[in-house]
């Protein structure tokens, strides 16, 4: 499926739900959350529905993200569900890992091709006062038993943010004992973001080069990503950076997201898409739905423009409810 500027568009983000059972500061407050009302949220069955469509005109990857998905009951109905829709070739979750031990095997057995785990620090301390819940143990149990698990793609994913710099080293030699990848993801000023401090992919480079001397250029993922991914000697893993504001990358973007309440958002930046919700919840039959898919498709965005004015247009929701 290609968009005006010929960018084709393949990968398909679906939000899940908006909550989460950490308060990462980045992310979401600590209190005060204004949740989307659960009739106001994406079933299943319109979920498999909508990816039918989306799969006909050529998305080929789905990830799984939210808020935190697993606190939704049934995730492995979903992710079976979606496997068996013709044209997918894989399935993947963004989870923050709490719950992915005692789920993981229902996962699998639906079809699970991969995990992205998302790890900002290793120190208990450090991430109790990052994520406002006391959990890494936990965390670090859901990325074992993914490790563990034969045939699933992990991935680490850590957001530099100033607080984490010491965290960093250590995070990425995860990668030199494991055959995992770790990625170093640019915080992007969006929602909560805004407010916080960031590390370049070059000053997140500089730290790990010091610790694990020069970087080794290596294979690069084959699904297209804006990952650029080095190693380092004595690595079975790779290192991998997605800087979205330091190096834009908007020119190649193959994806889209879905909001769990129904929204098929085209760029992260801007509030630009369709409802699908409410052309699901009208009747709309799937011809007018690929016709609306088409349309937002067709005004994608050309790019961000992140660190410049303001704009209209602008996303102004926190990571949670975009399902970032």
């Amino acid at each position: 499926m290609l968009d005006a500027l010929g960018r084709n568009i393949r990968y398909l983000r679906i939000s899940v739900t908006d909550r989460c059972n950490l308060r990462c500061r980045y992310c979401m407050p600590a209190e005060g959350v204004a949740w989307v009302d659960h009739t106001a949220i994406l079933t299943y069955e319109q979920v498999v529905r909508l990816t039918g469509l989306f799969a006909a005109l050529g998305v080929d990857k789905v990830r799984l993200t939210g808020g935190e998905p697993l606190v939704r009951r049934g995730l492995d109905r979903l992710v079976a569900g979606i496997k068996a829709v013709a044209g997918i070739k894989g399935v993947y979750l963004t989870t923050n890992g709490l719950l992915l031990a005692g789920q993981l095997p229902g996962l699998l057995a639906a079809g699970l091709d991969g995990v992205n785990l998302s790890l900002d620090t290793l120190d208990r301390s450090q991430y109790a006062s990052l994520t406002r819940r006391d959990e890494l143990p936990r965390a670090l149990e859901g990325l074992e038993a993914a490790l563990a698990a034969p045939g699933l793609r992990v991935k680490v994913n850590c957001v530099p943010c100033g607080e984490n710099d010491r965290q960093l080293v250590p995070l990425a030699a995860l990668a030199r004992d494991r055959a995992l990848s770790v990625r170093f993801i640019e915080l992007m000023p969006i929602g909560l973001g805004s407010a916080l401090p960031r590390r370049t992919e070059e000053e997140v480079l500089t730290m790990l080069e010091q610790a694990f001397g020069p970087a080794l250029p290596c294979s690069q993922e084959g699904d297209g990503g804006p990952g650029r991914y080095v190693t380092f000697p004595g690595f079975q893993g790779k290192v991998g950076f997605i800087s979205a504001v330091s190096h834009q990358f908007c020119q190649s973007c193959n994806r889209v997201r879905l909001t769990a309440a129904g929204f098929l958002k085209t760029c992260l930046q801007y509030d630009c898409g369709v409802d699908l919700k409410a052309l699901l919840d009208a009747g709309a039959d799937n011809g007018a739905l690929t016709a609306a898919i088409r349309r937002a498709i067709a005004q994608k965005p050309e790019g961000h423009h992140f660190g410049q004015a303001p704009t209209r247009r602008d996303e102004g929701r926190n990571m949670n409810q975009i399902g970032g």
